[in-house]
């Protein structure tokens, strides 16, 4: 399998770089045969890297320990199931598998590319093929995961513990798929402007690639947070990790780039913004693999033994340096059509939306690359902790919830003061009520009720688009479900986009829950003991072990009842205080030897079974928690460590409305997938056909 594998990773690099020159040559020296030969050593790459994919993973499932990277990653006593995704738990094989990645797309995106965007093509194929040649060539020469070791080892080492999770087969994939997935939309905007295509011929088809890569890149990082939810036991699902911002800063410029890029598509403008959100955002994906590959900063998923830093640093300088060195070659002729003639227009919305988004991008690149800046300047390490992008990002991604109930209810052009009374008035008074309600309930977090007061008002915003146009088709003998369906169906990508608005609401909701209301304890906890938290007693009721070759599992068996805490209040010197809250609340946790007695108004509601395993080769722990999620709240449960007197020391939370961090993952899919579904051309001659009311046709605009 090494030498197979070995060969095609070569012959892969030779057919990249075949096509990159093939492609420049053909195109400049008037030669369609060499062109149309560079195409097809395009398309060749895809199957020799599938067969190199493929050759690692028949090594890994096989057990081949002479391979230097199936023996450091893999080892015989685990999961069968992981051994086929093992590929891209260390360097060199998600390397391979950016790689295959990248030939996909690219074969996709050749194959695919519109008929009148071939002037354009041969650059764009160069572009492609250009980034395949760096990937192969680093792995050809720098980091193999084919290379052999002199003494087979009888084996391995075992794939790192918290890499053995569920979400092992969706995140890191969907992370590197949409970080290298953003060189499509790049190359063909790029390939546009090289060949002096100024038009709008590159828009349709970087719109479609980029959508879909923000889709793979917004999933992964929703899995990732459940992941780390689940996984890495300090209760939380996102921590502002390095590695994490450099996927979530190219997402937020993509984010901007699909809205920017309507604008453009619509009304012939924003087209040095499109291109110039482009460049950033393949140079921020750049910069995603230079901090993941060289390990300059500290991450729970950087490859920080990675000696390949100077390598991706100086492509990312590259990338940075072709990027802008075509957009300012060809900065003249990208002037828009016509300016934005009023800021109360959607128009102006976007640019403002695009201002906030690249706030909030900028913002986590400082805190990204401050540590190396003060190491090297200053000779000092430092680390920016989450206090400091929840202060400064938390602001600026509410106005970005705010404009994007804003913008859409804007016409194009410019707006009168009638028609923002008449759009706005409904979505205001929810944001309003929502407001009042929560101060009058006793709710004293100005953020969390300023938030929780734009969701509303986005919320009815989307609201009342849907209802309006869908009253407009009902008037007309539709019936309710069939006019909402029939709205949607007529302009997919808009109302796509409002699904996947609604994803974001949803997520918003599950942040400010648990930022703003969440309750924390730890306890030590004998067999027939109870903590209690809120409303929740949790009684420790047995305790259950097992050793593996690699590993010593431990679980506590818990059950949770729902109580009446006026009833335990009773006994008041029992109380302690365990922690004090984020808010500077103090969370008053009461642990309590149950001696077979409960309270009349106890009531059983689950069970919970945590679970704690310590990885002796690894010197590693790794947990799953036990969590009760309903809409309301979690319970949540971590096993920090179970001691040799029988105790159990238990880090319990109450996570308000974090059920709909989750609820948002599969909202946000099924809105992409709505704004990316092509109508088919019976329909598009039907709603060009179909006459429509003013309000109809409004909403479907």
């Amino acid at each position: 399998m090494a030498d197979l594998g070995t060969f095609a990773v070569l012959l892969s690099l030779v057919l990249a770089v075949y096509a990159c020159a093939g492609s420049v040559v053909g195109y400049r020296l008037g030669m369609p045969e060499l062109a149309v030969s560079a195409r097809r050593a395009a398309y060749l790459t895809l199957p020799v890297t599938l067969a190199a994919a493929a050759a690692l993973v028949a090594a890994f499932v096989s057990h081949d320990f002479s391979i230097e990277y199936v023996a450091k990653h893999s080892n015989r006593v685990m999961e069968p199931q992981y051994t086929w995704v093992a590929m891209y738990a260390g360097n060199e094989g998600s390397l391979l598998y950016i790689s295959l990645v990248v030939s996909l797309s690219s074969v996709l995106a050749i194959k695919l590319a519109p008929a009148r965007f071939a002037r354009s093509m041969p650059w764009t194929i160069a572009v492609l093929a250009a980034v395949q040649a760096f990937y192969f060539f680093v792995i050809a020469f720098y980091a193999s995961p084919f290379a052999t070791t002199p003494v087979v080892p009888a084996d391995g080492v075992g794939i790192n513990p918290l890499l053995m999770h569920p979400g092992m087969f969706s995140h890191p994939p969907m992370l590197m798929a949409g970080l290298a997935g953003i060189t499509v939309p790049f190359a063909f905007a790029a390939g546009a402007l090289i060949a002096g295509n100024f038009g709008d011929d590159w828009v349709d088809v970087a719109r479609v690639s980029a959508l879909i890569v923000w889709g793979i890149l917004g999933t992964g990082l929703l899995l990732g947070a459940w992941w780390a939810y689940t996984i890495l036991g300090w209760g939380g699902y996102w921590g502002w990790d390095p590695i994490e911002n450099v996927a979530f800063m190219p997402f937020l410029v993509l984010t901007a780039f699909i809205h920017s890029i309507m604008v453009q598509k619509r009304r012939g403008m924003f087209r040095m913004w499109n291109v110039a959100l482009l460049n950033i955002a393949f140079v921020l994906a750049q910069l995603g693999m230079f901090i993941n590959r060289g390990g300059p900063v500290v991450s729970v998923h950087s490859f920080a033994s990675s000696t390949l830093g100077l390598i991706f640093l100086s492509f990312m300088l590259l990338s940075l340096i072709f990027a802008f060195g075509i957009f300012i070659w060809r900065y003249p002729q990208l002037k828009s059509d016509r300016p934005v003639e009023s800021f109360l227009s959607r128009e102006a919305s976007f640019l403002v939306n695009n201002f906030l988004l690249l706030a909030v991008t900028f913002a986590t690149l400082w805190g990204v690359v401050f540590p190396l800046f003060s190491d090297l300047v200053r000779g000092v390490d430092v680390s920016v902790a989450a206090p400091y992008f929840n202060k400064v990002n938390g602001p600026l991604l509410l106005g970005v919830v705010f404009v994007m109930g804003i913008g859409p209810l804007l016409p194009w052009r410019k707006a009168s003061g009638r028609s923002l009374r008449q759009w706005l008035v409904w979505p205001a008074a929810a944001g309003v009520a929502t407001a009042a309600g929560l101060l009058i309930s006793g709710v004293r977090e100005a953020l969390a009720v300023v938030a929780f007061g734009v969701i509303a008002f986005v919320f009815a915003a989307i609201a009342e688009e849907w209802v309006k146009g869908s009253a407009a088709r009902h008037r007309s003998g539709e019936s309710w479900p069939a006019a909402w369906w029939h709205l949607v169906n007529g302009n997919r990508p808009r109302h796509g986009g409002y699904i996947v608005h609604i994803a974001i609401l949803t997520l918003a909701i599950g942040v400010v829950g648990t930022q703003f209301f969440d309750q924390r304890t730890d306890v030590a906890l004998k067999i027939g003991e109870s903590a209690v938290l809120d409303n929740y007693r949790i009684e420790y009721v047995n305790r259950g072990g097992a050793e593996r070759p690699d590993r010593i599992a431990q679980w506590a068996d818990l059950v949770v009842y729902r109580i009446n805490a006026k009833e335990y209040q009773a006994d008041a010197e029992d109380w302690r205080i365990y922690d004090t809250g984020p808010s500077g609340q103090q969370t008053p946790t009461r642990k309590y030897d149950t001696q077979g007695r409960s309270y009349p108004g106890d009531r059983k509601i689950d069970t919970l079974q945590p679970w704690h395993g310590f990885y002796t080769r690894f010197n590693q722990v790794s947990v799953r928690a036990g969590i009760r999620s309903t809409p309301v709240e979690d319970l949540y449960v971590i096993p920090s460590d179970f001691l040799d007197d029988g105790r159990v020391l238990l880090r319990i939370s109450i996570n308000p409305l974090a059920w709909w961090l989750w609820v948002a993952g599969p909202v946000f899919v099924l809105g992409a997938v709505v704004a990316l579904w092509p109508a088919p051309a019976l329909e598009r001659r039907a709603v060009r056909a179909a006459p429509q009311s003013p309000t109809a046709a409004r909403a479907g605009a």
